[in-house]
Protein backbone atom coordinates (compact mmCIF):
# COMPACT_ATOMS: atom_id res chain seq x y z
CA UNK A 1 0.00 0.00 0.00
CA UNK A 2 1.18 3.43 -0.85
CA UNK A 3 1.95 6.20 1.85
CA UNK A 4 -0.95 8.14 0.05
CA UNK A 5 -3.70 5.48 0.08
CA UNK A 6 -2.65 4.52 3.60
CA UNK A 7 -2.91 8.24 4.44
CA UNK A 8 -6.66 8.51 2.73
CA UNK A 9 -7.86 5.22 4.59
CA UNK A 10 -6.72 6.98 7.74
CA UNK A 11 -8.42 10.46 7.15
CA UNK A 12 -11.30 9.28 5.09
CA UNK A 13 -11.83 5.31 6.60
CA UNK A 14 -14.86 6.31 8.69
CA UNK A 15 -16.88 7.92 5.85
CA UNK A 16 -19.42 5.86 3.90
CA UNK A 17 -17.96 4.23 0.96
CA UNK A 18 -19.92 6.33 -1.24
CA UNK A 19 -18.36 9.39 0.27
CA UNK A 20 -14.79 7.86 0.71
CA UNK A 21 -15.65 7.06 -3.48
CA UNK A 22 -15.99 11.01 -4.07
CA UNK A 23 -13.25 12.27 -1.90
CA UNK A 24 -10.78 10.09 -3.47
CA UNK A 25 -11.13 11.23 -7.48
CA UNK A 26 -9.79 14.92 -6.70
CA UNK A 27 -6.53 13.33 -4.98
CA UNK A 28 -6.30 11.02 -8.22
CA UNK A 29 -6.74 14.05 -10.72
CA UNK A 30 -3.64 15.77 -8.30
CA UNK A 31 -1.15 13.17 -9.03
CA UNK A 32 -1.92 12.77 -12.72
CA UNK A 33 -1.45 16.87 -12.80
CA UNK A 34 1.78 16.33 -10.92
CA UNK A 35 2.38 13.38 -13.39
CA UNK A 36 2.65 10.78 -10.17
CA UNK A 37 1.87 7.99 -12.00
CA UNK A 38 2.87 5.18 -9.95
CA UNK A 39 0.93 7.16 -7.13
CA UNK A 40 -2.30 7.25 -9.14
CA UNK A 41 -1.61 3.71 -10.19
CA UNK A 42 -2.35 3.22 -5.91
CA UNK A 43 -5.10 5.08 -5.77
CA UNK A 44 -7.09 3.90 -9.45
CA UNK A 45 -6.56 0.33 -7.47
CA UNK A 46 -8.22 1.63 -4.39
CA UNK A 47 -11.22 3.24 -6.17
CA UNK A 48 -11.81 0.06 -8.38
CA UNK A 49 -12.14 -2.26 -5.45
CA UNK A 50 -14.03 0.11 -3.64
CA UNK A 51 -16.46 0.26 -6.43
CA UNK A 52 -16.21 -3.83 -6.61
CA UNK A 53 -16.56 -4.24 -3.70
CA UNK A 54 -19.81 -2.10 -3.80
CA UNK A 55 -20.93 -4.15 -6.95
CA UNK A 56 -20.70 -0.78 -9.18
CA UNK A 57 -19.18 0.13 -12.51
CA UNK A 58 -16.39 2.72 -12.83
CA UNK A 59 -17.71 6.00 -14.84
CA UNK A 60 -16.86 7.16 -18.24
CA UNK A 61 -14.20 9.47 -16.38
CA UNK A 62 -13.36 7.05 -14.05
CA UNK A 63 -11.97 4.54 -16.77
CA UNK A 64 -10.34 7.14 -18.26
CA UNK A 65 -8.53 7.90 -15.27
CA UNK A 66 -7.43 4.22 -14.52
CA UNK A 67 -6.14 4.18 -18.07
CA UNK A 68 -4.35 7.33 -17.77
CA UNK A 69 -2.65 5.45 -14.65
CA UNK A 70 -1.38 2.36 -16.51
CA UNK A 71 -0.84 3.54 -19.74
CA UNK A 72 1.87 6.18 -18.06
CA UNK A 73 3.11 3.57 -15.83
CA UNK A 74 3.62 0.88 -18.88
CA UNK A 75 4.22 3.31 -21.41
CA UNK A 76 8.30 4.61 -19.59
CA UNK A 77 8.78 0.47 -18.91
CA UNK A 78 7.97 -0.09 -22.33
CA UNK A 79 10.10 2.48 -24.18
CA UNK A 80 12.74 1.65 -21.82
CA UNK A 81 12.78 -1.62 -22.70
CA UNK A 82 12.46 -1.64 -26.46
CA UNK A 83 15.67 0.85 -26.15
CA UNK A 84 17.67 -1.81 -24.77
CA UNK A 85 16.96 -4.43 -26.84
CA UNK A 86 17.61 -1.93 -29.67
CA UNK A 87 21.20 -1.94 -28.00
CA UNK A 88 24.71 -3.40 -29.20
CA UNK A 89 25.84 -4.28 -25.31
CA UNK A 90 23.52 -7.13 -25.34
CA UNK A 91 26.51 -8.78 -23.34
CA UNK A 92 27.27 -7.46 -21.01
CA UNK A 93 25.99 -7.41 -17.02
CA UNK A 94 24.93 -4.17 -16.70
CA UNK A 95 22.58 -4.48 -19.96
CA UNK A 96 21.05 -8.00 -18.63
CA UNK A 97 20.60 -6.15 -15.13
CA UNK A 98 18.62 -3.75 -16.42
CA UNK A 99 16.45 -6.06 -19.01
CA UNK A 100 15.87 -8.41 -15.70
CA UNK A 101 14.56 -5.08 -13.49
CA UNK A 102 12.48 -3.66 -16.32
CA UNK A 103 10.72 -6.60 -17.36
CA UNK A 104 10.07 -7.58 -14.02
CA UNK A 105 8.60 -4.34 -13.53
CA UNK A 106 6.47 -4.31 -16.74
CA UNK A 107 5.09 -7.75 -15.78
CA UNK A 108 4.07 -6.68 -12.48
CA UNK A 109 2.39 -3.38 -13.84
CA UNK A 110 0.73 -5.41 -16.37
CA UNK A 111 -0.81 -8.09 -13.91
CA UNK A 112 -1.69 -5.52 -11.48
CA UNK A 113 -3.79 -4.00 -13.81
CA UNK A 114 -5.05 -7.03 -15.45
CA UNK A 115 -6.12 -8.60 -11.75
CA UNK A 116 -8.00 -5.11 -11.32
CA UNK A 117 -9.95 -5.35 -14.88
CA UNK A 118 -10.71 -8.93 -14.35
CA UNK A 119 -12.42 -7.74 -10.91
CA UNK A 120 -14.61 -4.75 -12.62
CA UNK A 121 -15.56 -6.58 -15.94
CA UNK A 122 -18.58 -8.30 -14.09
CA UNK A 123 -19.99 -4.96 -13.16
CA UNK A 124 -19.61 -3.16 -16.35
CA UNK A 125 -22.69 -1.35 -17.04
CA UNK A 126 -23.15 -0.65 -20.96
CA UNK A 127 -21.61 -2.38 -23.99
CA UNK A 128 -19.08 0.49 -24.44
CA UNK A 129 -18.04 -0.36 -20.71
CA UNK A 130 -17.57 -4.10 -21.73
CA UNK A 131 -15.37 -2.93 -25.07
CA UNK A 132 -13.04 -0.52 -23.29
CA UNK A 133 -12.68 -3.25 -20.93
CA UNK A 134 -11.75 -6.10 -23.04
CA UNK A 135 -9.93 -3.99 -25.31
CA UNK A 136 -7.62 -3.14 -22.23
CA UNK A 137 -6.99 -5.75 -21.34
CA UNK A 138 -5.80 -6.95 -24.43
CA UNK A 139 -3.75 -4.30 -24.93
CA UNK A 140 -1.70 -5.39 -21.81
CA UNK A 141 -1.93 -9.09 -22.49
CA UNK A 142 -0.35 -7.69 -25.92
CA UNK A 143 2.29 -5.79 -23.67
CA UNK A 144 3.68 -9.12 -21.81
CA UNK A 145 3.16 -11.11 -25.27
CA UNK A 146 5.54 -8.33 -26.68
CA UNK A 147 8.45 -8.54 -23.85
CA UNK A 148 7.96 -12.39 -23.17
CA UNK A 149 7.32 -13.70 -26.49
CA UNK A 150 8.59 -17.27 -25.22
CA UNK A 151 5.47 -17.12 -23.36
CA UNK A 152 2.91 -18.17 -25.87
CA UNK A 153 -0.32 -17.75 -23.44
CA UNK A 154 0.01 -14.34 -23.20
CA UNK A 155 -0.54 -13.90 -27.52
CA UNK A 156 -3.21 -16.12 -27.22
CA UNK A 157 -5.30 -14.70 -24.82
CA UNK A 158 -4.48 -10.91 -26.35
CA UNK A 159 -5.83 -11.87 -29.55
CA UNK A 160 -9.14 -13.76 -27.43
CA UNK A 161 -9.76 -10.44 -25.87
CA UNK A 162 -9.53 -8.08 -28.75
CA UNK A 163 -11.92 -10.62 -30.35
CA UNK A 164 -14.56 -10.81 -27.50
CA UNK A 165 -14.72 -7.15 -27.22
CA UNK A 166 -14.88 -6.94 -31.22
CA UNK A 167 -17.99 -9.07 -31.49
CA UNK A 168 -19.64 -6.83 -29.04
CA UNK A 169 -18.65 -3.42 -30.99
CA UNK A 170 -19.65 -4.70 -33.91
CA UNK A 171 -23.13 -5.40 -32.61
CA UNK A 172 -23.86 -2.97 -30.23
CA UNK A 173 -21.53 0.10 -31.09
CA UNK A 174 -21.38 2.53 -33.82
CA UNK A 175 -18.29 2.45 -36.15
CA UNK A 176 -17.38 5.84 -36.15
CA UNK A 177 -17.12 5.79 -31.79
CA UNK A 178 -13.86 6.30 -30.39
CA UNK A 179 -13.43 3.27 -28.66
CA UNK A 180 -14.50 0.79 -31.54
CA UNK A 181 -12.19 2.48 -33.43
CA UNK A 182 -9.14 2.06 -31.08
CA UNK A 183 -10.25 -1.14 -30.68
CA UNK A 184 -9.41 -1.81 -34.43
CA UNK A 185 -6.43 0.01 -34.55
CA UNK A 186 -4.80 -1.98 -31.31
CA UNK A 187 -6.11 -5.42 -32.67
CA UNK A 188 -5.05 -4.90 -36.18
CA UNK A 189 -1.68 -3.80 -34.66
CA UNK A 190 -1.90 -7.41 -32.44
CA UNK A 191 -2.41 -9.46 -35.57
CA UNK A 192 0.48 -7.55 -37.33
CA UNK A 193 3.41 -7.51 -34.49
CA UNK A 194 2.41 -10.06 -32.22
CA UNK A 195 0.42 -12.76 -33.73
CA UNK A 196 2.36 -12.53 -37.45
CA UNK A 197 -1.46 -12.25 -39.37
CA UNK A 198 -0.29 -9.59 -41.14
CA UNK A 199 -3.04 -9.74 -43.96
CA UNK A 200 -5.58 -10.29 -41.61
CA UNK A 201 -4.30 -7.01 -39.88
CA UNK A 202 -4.74 -5.29 -43.05
CA UNK A 203 -8.02 -6.73 -43.29
CA UNK A 204 -9.26 -4.99 -39.74
CA UNK A 205 -7.66 -2.06 -40.26
CA UNK A 206 -9.02 -1.49 -44.21
CA UNK A 207 -12.67 -2.36 -42.82
CA UNK A 208 -12.34 -0.29 -39.66
CA UNK A 209 -11.63 2.88 -41.63
CA UNK A 210 -14.10 2.16 -44.30
CA UNK A 211 -16.86 1.58 -42.12
CA UNK A 212 -16.15 4.55 -39.99
CA UNK A 213 -15.88 6.97 -43.52
CA UNK A 214 -18.97 5.79 -44.79
CA UNK A 215 -20.92 7.05 -41.66
CA UNK A 216 -18.99 10.10 -40.77
CA UNK A 217 -22.47 12.00 -41.44
CA UNK A 218 -23.60 10.40 -37.91
CA UNK A 219 -20.09 11.01 -36.32
CA UNK A 220 -21.23 12.29 -32.54
CA UNK A 221 -19.15 16.00 -32.30
CA UNK A 222 -18.06 15.08 -29.18
CA UNK A 223 -16.15 12.33 -30.56
CA UNK A 224 -14.91 14.10 -33.53
CA UNK A 225 -11.27 14.68 -32.68
CA UNK A 226 -10.73 10.70 -30.97
CA UNK A 227 -12.37 9.27 -33.87
CA UNK A 228 -10.72 11.09 -36.70
CA UNK A 229 -7.01 10.85 -35.17
CA UNK A 230 -7.83 7.00 -34.51
CA UNK A 231 -8.98 6.97 -38.25
CA UNK A 232 -5.65 8.94 -39.33
CA UNK A 233 -3.53 5.99 -37.17
CA UNK A 234 -5.34 3.05 -38.98
CA UNK A 235 -4.79 4.79 -42.71
CA UNK A 236 -1.00 5.51 -41.48
CA UNK A 237 -0.54 2.09 -40.51
CA UNK A 238 -2.17 0.84 -43.18
CA UNK A 239 -0.26 3.08 -45.89
CA UNK A 240 2.84 0.93 -44.08
CA UNK A 241 1.57 -2.43 -43.95
CA UNK A 242 0.93 -2.60 -47.47
CA UNK A 243 3.59 -0.93 -48.77
CA UNK A 244 6.20 -2.86 -50.52
CA UNK A 245 9.28 -1.52 -49.38
CA UNK A 246 8.23 -1.02 -45.97
CA UNK A 247 7.75 -4.52 -45.30
CA UNK A 248 10.26 -5.08 -42.59
CA UNK A 249 10.94 -2.85 -39.25
CA UNK A 250 7.82 -0.88 -39.69
CA UNK A 251 6.59 1.48 -37.04
CA UNK A 252 3.41 0.87 -36.33
CA UNK A 253 1.01 3.22 -33.41
CA UNK A 254 -1.51 2.27 -31.54
CA UNK A 255 -4.16 4.39 -29.59
CA UNK A 256 -4.66 4.48 -25.41
CA UNK A 257 -8.54 5.70 -24.72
Amino acid sequence: MSDLVAKFDTLYGSKSSEERMELIIPIIKIAETTERYEDMCQLVRKLVEMKVEEKQDLSVDERNLLSVAYKNAIGTRRASWRSLISSEAESEEAFKAFKNQIEKELKECSLDILNLLEKIIPSASDHEAEVFYYKMTGDYKRYLAECFSDEEAFAKDADEMYKKAMEIAEEHIPATNPIRLGLALNYSVCCYEISKKRDHACLLAKSAFDDAISKLDKLDEGDYKDSTLIMQLLRDNLTLWTSEASQENVAVEDFED
